[in-house]
């Protein structure tokens, strides 16, 4: 039987927490509900050594994220996949060839449940995009046992640091 979407969510929270960052980046998503509602003020992930802000566009946050990362910060962020082709070019020409170590939740749109049409035109190719830009990514679905959530976001995050490179762990939280 697969996870729930609130199982799922407390894994991708559990991996989080795991890593501790002390940035939090997120463009806002009712499909990350429960995830976003962990870091933000009153959550039970909020706290003073922790910042937590909403981004505008997904290339914004990789330049937030590539600063944190020259300043030794942890830091994640977190966004949709149909944000993906936002942000490929500040992704692949600033923290790609300078070597650092920028990370990412993408949660997974698309497919049989998806209601918005819009959305196919980027969700279902997003292993193709970051395939063809040779981006660094991990998937978390229904083939991947709940308990493994959480230990391949920490492996995802640390695989970043050693390789120096942009690594986004892709979840899918809506049960596909």
């Amino acid at each position: 039987m697969s996870a729930s979407s609130v199982e799922r969510s407390q894994a991708v929270i559990e991996g989080l927490e795991s890593i501790d960052p002390r940035h939090v980046l997120y463009l806002p998503s009712s499909t990350l509900k429960q995830v976003l509602a962990h870091f933000l003020p009153g959550g039970a992930g909020a706290g003073p050594e922790r910042r937590v802000y909403p981004i505008p566009r997904e290339e914004e946050g990789i330049s937030i994220l590539s600063g944190l990362a020259l300043a030794g910060q942890r830091a994640v962020m977190i966004f949709q996949d149909n944000g993906v082709g936002n942000l490929l070019t500040s992704l692949l020409t600033f923290p790609r060839p300078y070597h650092l170590p920028i990370f990412g939740i993408v949660a997974r749109r698309g497919g049989l449940g998806e209601y918005n049409s819009m959305i196919h035109t980027i969700s279902e190719r997003t292993e193709a995009l970051l395939d063809a830009a040779g981006v660094r990514y991990f998937q978390l679905d229904s083939r991947t046992p709940v308990a493994e959530w959480a230990p391949t976001i920490t492996k995802g995050h640390t695989f970043a640091h050693t390789t120096h490179q942009p690594v986004l762990v892709l979840v899918n939280l809506m049960g596909g």
